[in-house]
């Protein structure tokens, strides 16, 4: 502390200085003992497994030097780390050694010599990729306190990177030899970066606290924002025709459960131009109820809207029923049966009439069902206050029921239950009876995209009654974006959704989804609070796993540029050897050989040294030597020093020592000749060898290169030069069989120069390799398709098809009344 306090800065920087060393002191000292115990345990560990008695002996010698500073251990880190803080203004000093934890190239031997800067620098750049945001947001702070610009995550004083330097200036403090420096990095990884995390949260929360850039935010995806909040925002209405403005089509790249939200009111906002005035005026409502115009806070127009487009659909419904219409009418009628009929409920007025029993479970109220109504009584609508209560009544015995029941189901129960509390005349206000029926509608388009089989049904009949009573409760839920309750609803829908393969399945969301969904039915008694801690739980769950994802997901693009640089490699020393093929007459065994083995070492070569190195250069020089070589008349001598380079550059690529030395001879022999192995033997050879980079049958892998595709069709053309220009992360749709059945995978990665593309799926797992060939040809097909954000999260897509369905036949049947 004394050092931080001797800071040369202004008295109230000193002051935020010494408050966040302090923070720092709380949150990683006892993280800090606990390394120094796990440290000596661990080279206790290390000296019993200990091949032979000098290394046990050294490893306990470091167990001793530790005794005698494992007390220190956090003083030392903390002192080392508050010298660092104290000169915040100025940028670190890299060592001389720190050049070694930049990139290197890939090599294909493995370092014995790990050095500490490279461990270090990897720990650092894992801990900053996993707190990104936070970091970037104290970074900012802290150049605030220094009046200089943004700070980046290797110059924060209390980053990852802080830490590293501090640990290594601790290991050499305490006097540690390589071995027990790796260990130490190891232990205080798993010790204490675990924490890391934690201080930076509290690092921003007391600086926002002190004043320091208060209200600051990240918002890393500018270009690609979600939808707007408001319906009057630009760019977030749809059509006339119900698909999705333009900014809606953009490749959805999100992992699940952060995909960007639709904005529901702007779903909503075009209702009242697509119905005319009179749409709903043959025989059904003339217009929607006052209190849907006054109890809506927002946007009450647009709550009129959904009232004005559900009368409308009814009277559809009845005339078609009552075959007073034309066939458009029927047709349209029949294209929203699938959605009315499931739901249960549009054939009957808005006005809380007997609906009609359906085959699925009834569910039963307290009291049983009430006696029929007499006809002749009017009724008497009950307020919302009641439905609420009479629906908190059957929500745990509707969670309890085994059996599958339907909004239509609940309905049923809550009406019967309201006639026998409130009398036979009792029913359903307007506004409640069609909350019930939007809500339907929503749930069934929903459950045409969740496995039936799969435990999120299950999930989804559990929270049909908490949901009917928050739709109750609010009269903006069909409006408000991101509701909490439609929030959990869609988490829950997503992981049964039907393009999820059984590889996608997260068994530990899973288990939180039951108990979110547990604690909703439990606690829920109106207070929207209850969802809202219930889905931060579920989402806390789902950046996790989209961080664990995304790390999956990188691992398999290192491996797939590797490939790519391979197959770079490859097309170059091929290149070089067509090149001197074509100028040069040789013997066409002797083209074999360059062509299968000494491509090898060309490759290779360039992919540990690179094209514009000297060994490179010694290749390409050794290469037209072959060619000097083997284009001279049979009957020389052999080069036996230049045969000897060949032999050595041939074991590198992992030929034996009798393979080599037969092509060696022959390539380093005038006209390519050898007494010693006959053509045929090394020709049977070469064929069963697989070649540099390929673990497949050799005549399988030469038959691929070999498959001539096809001419493209334009349409197809067109489809690969989109796939060209696609972002990395985009997310496709694959029709699995004739049934029509989809499954999503992200398209992680693609190379221009391989034409390769790599797919994952939401854990990041790798899935499926193709060609953007064989991509542009299945989207041409129809059986492959890019996932747009307007289509990302299920119950977006379920609202939008609601409103569609209904808007159409409402619509048309306005259409064919003024016709008539």
């Amino acid at each position: 502390m004394a050092r931080v306090a001797a800071t040369p800065a202004p008295a109230r920087v000193r002051q935020l200085l010494e408050s966040t060393f302090q923070v720092t002191d709380e949150v990683l000292r006892t993280p800090l003992q606990l390394t120094a115990i796990d440290f000596e345990r661990a080279l206790f560990k290390r000296a019993e497994m200990a091949h032979n008695s000098q290394t046990q002996s050294d490893v306990y010698a470091q167990l001793r030097v530790l005794r005698e500073h494992a007390e220190q251990l956090p003083d030392i880190f903390l002192d080392a780390l508050a010298g660092q803080l104290a000169a915040f203004k100025e940028p670190p000093k890299p060592s001389a050694e720190a050049h070694a934890a930049t990139f290197k190239s890939m090599t294909l031997v493995e370092d014995t010599d790990i050095d500490r800067d490279i461990v270090l620098h990897e720990m650092a750049r894992r801990e900053s990729f996993r707190v990104t945001s936070p970091l970037l947001l104290l970074g900012q702070r802290f150049a605030v306190l220094a009046a200089q610009p943004a700070f980046d995550p290797e110059r924060l004083p209390l980053g990852p990177y802080a830490l590293c330097r501090a640990l290594r200036d601790c290991g050499e403090q305490m006097q540690l030899n390589l071995d027990a420096q790796l260990v130490l990095y190891q232990v205080f990884d798993r010790m204490v970066m675990a924490r890391h995390a934690e201080l930076i949260d509290r690092l921003n929360i007391l600086l926002e606290r002190e004043g320091v850039l208060p209200g600051l935010i990240y918002r890393p995806h500018l270009p690609r924002p979600s939808a707007p909040r408001g319906a009057g925002a630009a760019g977030s209405h749809t059509d006339a025709s119900g698909a999705p403005a333009r900014a809606g089509q953009a490749p959805l790249t999100s992992w699940q459960g952060q995909a960007p939200a639709a904005s529901w009111a702007s779903i909503s906002s075009e209702l009242q131009g697509a119905i005319q005035p009179g749409a709903a005026g043959h025989g059904g409502a003339q217009a929607a109820p006052p209190s849907a115009a006054t109890g809506s806070g927002a946007n009450p127009a647009n709550m009129d809207g959904l009232h004005t487009l559900l009368d409308a659909a009814r009277h559809a419904l009845t005339m078609a029923a009552g075959g007073s219409v034309g066939a458009g009418t029927m047709g349209a009628a029949a294209a929203v049966g699938a959605v009315a009929g499931s739901a249960g409920m549009l054939g009957a007025a808005g006005t809380g009439g007997s609906m009609p029993q359906h085959g699925g479970t009834q569910l039963q109220s307290g009291t049983g069902h009430a006696p029929a109504t007499n006809a002749s009584a009017p009724a008497v609508p009950v307020s919302s206050q009641v439905a609420m209560s009479v629906l908190g009544k059957l929500q745990a015995p509707a969670a309890s029921s085994g059996s599958r029941h339907s909004i239509a189901d609940i309905r049923d129960a809550l009406l019967s239950q309201v006639k026998a509390e409130h009398g036979p005349a009792a029913t359903l206000s307007v506004q409640d009876a069609d909350t019930m029926d939007l809500l339907g509608m929503l749930y069934s388009q929903l459950q045409r995209e969740v496995r039936t089989e799969g435990p999120a049904a299950d999930l989804l009949q559990r929270l049909q009654v908490p949901l009917a009573r928050a739709a109750i409760g609010d009269q903006e839920f069909f409006l408000r974006d991101q509701h909490p309750a439609r929030e959990l609803l869609n988490a829950v829908a997503e992981s049964g959704a039907v393009w999820l393969s059984d590889e996608d399945s997260d068994p530990l969301l899973l288990l939180k989804l039951k108990d979110a969904v547990n604690k909703v039915v439990t606690d829920y008694q109106g207070d929207e609070a209850v969802f809202v801690e219930a889905n931060d739980h579920i989402q806390g769950h789902l950046r996790a796993a989209a961080r664990r994802a995304e790390m999956a997901e990188r691992r398999q693009i290192e491996a797939a540029r590797g490939k790519e640089r391979l197959e770079a490699a490859k097309q170059l020393a091929n290149h070089t050897i067509d090149e001197l093929c074509q100028t040069t007459e040789l013997p066409k065994f002797v083209q074999t050989l360059l062509r299968k083995a000494w491509a090898d070492v060309l490759t290779l070569t360039l992919l540990r040294q690179g094209e514009g190195s000297n060994e490179w250069l010694q290749r390409e020089q050794a290469t037209r030597r072959i060619s000097e070589i083997t284009g001279m008349a049979p009957g020389g001598a052999a080069d036996a020093a230049f045969g000897e380079e060949i032999e050595q550059a041939l074991l590198q690529v992992g030929y034996h020592q009798d393979e080599a030395a037969a092509i060696s001879r022959r390539l380093s022999t005038p006209g390519g000749e050898d007494t010693l192995v006959s053509r045929t033997e090394l020709a049977a050879r070469l064929k069963a060898r697989a070649r540099l980079g390929e673990a497949g049958d050799p005549d399988e892998e030469e038959g691929r290169r070999k498959k001539a595709q096809p001419m493209r069709s334009d349409e197809e053309e067109a489809h690969h030069r989109l796939l060209r220009t696609l972002p990395f992360g985009t997310w496709f749709e694959f029709t699995v069989n004739q049934q029509g059945d989809n499954r999503r995978q992200r398209l992680s990665w693609y190379s221009l120069i391989t034409d390769n593309a790599l797919f994952v799926n939401q854990r990041g797992q790798k899935v499926s390799e193709h060609s953007l060939d064989s991509l542009s040809r299945l989207m041409a097909k129809g059986q492959l398709r890019i996932v747009t954000e307007d289509r990302g999260r299920l119950i977006d897509r379920a609202w939008q098809a609601t409103v569609r369905a209904l808007r159409s036949i409402a619509g048309q049947a306005s259409n064919d009344g003024e016709s008539a």
